[in-house]
């Protein structure tokens, strides 16, 4: 039944799946690939890195270093985006904080 309904045996529908988030947690990750292998569920890196270079036509680690890197995608909360993409304040306009502050300083 479940090959009538996708097209393909479960373990191989089973492994696309694997080999899909491999891919995503290999574009969005630093995660070695040891470890990649492990959370997709396949407990050999011989066996996974063969298999990804069967579907994909790189391995892994091939797969990876033809990508940017995965900082690129990292998601930054837009508060922290605000914060670290605002305009500098200009330095000439006194504040009560510079002030105090100054005062400090002088001895």
């Amino acid at each position: 039944m479940f090959t009538r309904t996708f097209g393909e045996s479960p373990r191989s529908y089973l492994q696309a799946r694997r080999l899909e988030r491999a891919s995503a947690l290999l574009r969005y990750t630093d995660r070695s690939v040891a470890d990649i292998a492990i959370m997709v569920g396949l407990r050999s890196v011989g066996s996974f890195t063969t298999s990804f270079g069967r579907v994909y036509g790189l391995p892994p680690a091939a797969y990876r270093a033809s990508l940017a890197p995965a900082s690129v995608h990292a998601r930054v909360p837009s508060c922290i985006l605000r914060r670290d993409t605002r305009r500098p304040s200009d330095s000439r306009v006194k504040t009560a904080h510079s002030k105090k502050t100054k005062d400090v300083e002088s001895p």
